[in-house]
């Protein structure tokens, strides 16, 4: 196949997957019911937890929350809303820092007097888990992790936080203690009523893999890591 005639198809293809991004962003801003659907204990390595299961509007509005200790709506607990990613953790990947992520703070929480850990299946930042895949197989072609799902149509990072919200005040945590070093997943929790006492860094030792990966996070998303 040509290059140029390849060009054309991933522009082309592209296109279509813009216009499915829009459409998946918009269904999720809608809001509206929130079903809990299950409820148990999940002793865990870090501690004994409850978990919960939510559902939304559709497939794209389900989510899982872990619950350690008490609740009570006074106090804000330390919260993790974390981004399923497969390839990281379950399947280990040294690509991110995601399972590390999760395990620091699974850790974290374990040890705080209360805390949530919300985990949603917003794989690769929100484009899927085959659209991941394709992102990998360009940046193995020298693209960073932004360049590559700009290239496949979609945004740098099209996560939504809105249904993480509504999950936080569902458990009557309105006010909270985030482990995050994303500013955006910040600013989006608080637009949603959710207030950020605290901004608590998760950041685990970065690795020699992942370590430009990371570099894109902090230069072209805003992300705020130390020593990267």
């Amino acid at each position: 196949m040509s290059g140029n005639l390849w060009r054309r198809l991933l522009l082309l293809y592209s296109s279509v997957l813009k216009k499915k991004s829009r459409h998946v962003k918009t269904s999720n801003k809608q809001g509206g019911a929130l079903k809990q659907v299950a409820r148990a204990a999940l002793p865990t390595r870090y501690g004994r937890f409850t978990i919960f299961g939510f559902e939304g509007n559709g497939r794209e509005q389900e989510a899982i929350a872990l619950v350690h200790g008490h609740l009570n709506g006074k106090t804000a607990p330390l919260v993790r809303v974390h981004s399923q990613c497969l390839t990281g953790d379950v399947l280990t990947s040294l690509r991110c820092d995601c399972r590390a992520q999760l395990e620091l703070s699974l850790k974290k929480i374990g040890q705080a007097w209360a805390g949530v850990l919300i985990y949603l299946p917003q794989e690769g930042r929100g484009i899927g888990l085959m659209n991941k895949l394709r992102a990998y197989e360009l940046q193995d072609e020298g693209m960073d992790t932004v360049e590559a799902n700009e290239t496949l149509g979609f945004a740098a990072d099209a996560r939504d936080y809105d249904f993480s919200a509504r999950i936080l005040k569902k458990l009557g945590a309105t006010k909270i203690r985030l482990l995050s070093n994303n500013p955006e997943k910040v600013r989006q929790l608080e637009r949603a009523g959710i207030r950020v006492v605290e901004r608590v860094p998760c950041q685990p030792r970065v690795s020699k893999i992942s370590r430009g990966y990371l570099k894109t996070k902090k230069s072209k998303m805003g992300h705020l890591l130390d020593g990267v």
